[in-house]
């Protein structure tokens, strides 16, 4: 056992140390770099909020807030960091890289070890969390004041709860998974379609450990985070609207006829009709999520074909003209050489896919909602921890083959 909490212990040093590098790079002033633009808005939002003007910004943004308005395009939770960490520090966007840089390196290492080692054994576990370490994405994403770095930590907190619940019903591991899957809601709501996924799983795994309770304390906890921020956007809008607004624009605009059959991020910024402007973002939302409705029933062919296109854009791991340097170095450093050695992985470890189902029912989920609507490689990037285990397992059979190899090459040598 201590060798394996020192190689761990290596892997996070490594893995700090990258992201505190990265960290400094980026620097203590926020600009637009590639891939991580919403970090503008962000940190503008965060001084809106310190400033006492509450969840608004102070000029028209994207995709249609007006100024001084209250607004909900943007995740509550990660803004309340940012702001609570300018509150403490002052204005200092390098505060916030730096402490996201560690906690999200160590939580990232230890969970992707955790989860490896609990299917696959320690030696996956180790190597998966070292995989984890050095990922180009999640380095670079680990510095930029963004919702990707936390919200795959509590991802990965909340299967690794519900691992627990299934092995060992209690009720404050039930809670435990409500606390992560709520905080992950209010990073980023995309997680909500695999929350009733999770419980479905978790029903069929532990059947016959677990009591009702079990499955309403995780629920009521989400409940309890959530329902805030649901009573703020009513009080605000006058209408209901569970959590942010930006569900409805993202379906419209990434289904607009405007884009036929092929995908392209740039066409898809499509502008809100004119008969629109004027709702509240709660009345936008819906009729905007209607009106992409709208085109998919209007024509449900193209919208079958553009959907197979957004798989070359969610999953692009090559390099394209249209892309920065370091966007066109890190796609093919990470994803890249991540994807073949998860593909032989999954072969590998065929005996214990079952058994991974979880973390592979979380990836499928989240593709889907993506793929369906606003599909970009930055969305995918905290799923790509649940595949380090199986691309663990293919490094771990080259290195035996390598070492075979090797073994009968000193054996026949003079």
């Amino acid at each position: 056992m201590k060798k394996p909490r020192s190689v761990l212990t290596l892997i996070i040093v490594v893995a700090i140390l990258l992201r505190v590098g990265i960290a400094f790079i980026m620097g203590d002033q926020v600009v637009e770099l590639p891939g991580i633009q919403d970090q503008i808005s962000y940190h503008s939002l965060a001084l809106r909020l310190l400033g006492g003007h509450g969840y608004s910004f102070d000029a028209g943004w994207y995709p249609f807030t007006p100024p001084n308005t209250p607004t909900s395009q943007w995740s509550f939770g990660y803004t309340a960091y940012l702001a609570g960490v300018y509150l403490l520090f002052g204005v200092h966007p390098l505060a916030a890289r730096l402490i996201q840089a560690v906690l999200a390196g160590v939580a990232t290492c230890l969970l992707v070890y955790s989860l490896g080692r609990r299917v696959f054994g320690e030696r996956a576990g180790l190597v998966a969390a070292g995989i984890a370490a050095v990922y180009t994405y999640f380095v670079y994403y680990s510095a930029a004041l963004m919702t990707e770095s936390f919200f795959m930590v509590a991802a990965l907190a909340a299967l690794e709860m519900a691992f627990r619940l299934s092995e060992k019903p209690t009720a404050g591991r039930a809670a435990l998974l409500g606390l992560c899957l709520g905080i992950a809601a209010l990073l980023r709501q995309a997680i909500l379609p695999f929350i009733p996924v999770l419980l479905a799983w978790l029903w069929w795994e532990g059947r016959r450990r677990l009591r009702w309770q079990h499955y309403a304390i995780p629920v009521a906890v989400i409940a309890l985070l959530i329902a805030p921020w649901t009573l703020r956007n009513y009080r605000v809008y006058g209408h209901f609207l569970l959590l942010n607004a930006n569900a409805g624009y993202a379906f419209y605009s990434s289904n607009n006829p405007a884009l036929g059959a092929r995908w392209s991020a740039e066409t898809a910024v499509a502008p809100v009709p004119d008969d629109l402007l004027g709702l509240t973002e709660a009345e936008m939302d819906r009729a905007l999520m209607r009106r992409g409705l709208g085109f998919v029933l209007a024509d449900p062919g193209r919208y079958i074909l553009l959907t197979l296109n957004r798989f070359g854009e969610y999953f692009k791991f090559w390099p394209s003209a249209d892309s920065s340097l370091i966007s066109n170095l890190q796609r093919p450093l990470s994803f890249g050489l991540l994807l073949p050695l998860t593909l032989y992985g999954l072969y590998l470890g065929r005996q214990r896919l079952r058994a991974w189902a979880l973390p592979l029912l979380f990836f499928a989920v989240t593709a889907a909602s993506y793929l369906l609507s606003w599909p970009t490689a930055r969305y995918r990037v905290p799923t790509d921890a649940c595949l380090m285990p199986l691309a663990a397992l293919t490094l771990i059979e080259l290195y035996s083959r390598f070492a075979r190899w090797r073994s009968r090459q000193e054996a026949i040598a003079p």
